[in-house]
This record gives structure tokens, C-alpha cells and sequence, in this order.
């Protein structure tokens, strides 16, 4: 990444530079959430199975 001399830009370039910034930082941000959901539903189907396997035992040991 190359280094920017934030001192020489105009107020106007440091506005674009900020929006550029905050534009790609909230792609940056919904990409990974988005990922972050997907691995959280994949591990849910653990939770759901194990809480399952664990109610089996314990309704065949009642009958």
C-alpha cells in the first residue's frame, strides 16, 4: 500500500479520500459479517445436534 502526504491534499481530496475510506471499509464490514453468519449457521447444526442426541438417552431411559 502506498503511503498518501495527507499535509499536501486539499480539504476537498481529504473528503474524497474519507468517503473512498468509509465506502469501502462498510463493503469491508457487510463481507465479513456475511461470512461471520454463514460459519455461525454451519456451527448452529452442532448445537441442534447435540442437544438432540442428548434428549434421545434421556427420553428412553422414562419409558
Amino acid at each position: 500500500m502506498s503511503k498518501i502526504d495527507l499535509d499536501s491534499l486539499s480539504i476537498e481530496e481529504l473528503a474524497l479520500l474519507r468517503e473512498a475510506a468509509t465506502e469501502t471499509l462498510a463493503q469491508k464490514v457487510a463481507a465479513r459479517q456475511s461470512e461471520l453468519e454463514a460459519e455461525l449457521e454451519r456451527l448452529s447444526q452442532y448445537g441442534k445436534l447435540t442437544k438432540k442426541s442428548m434428549a434421545a438417552p434421556a427420553q428412553a431411559k422414562e419409558g
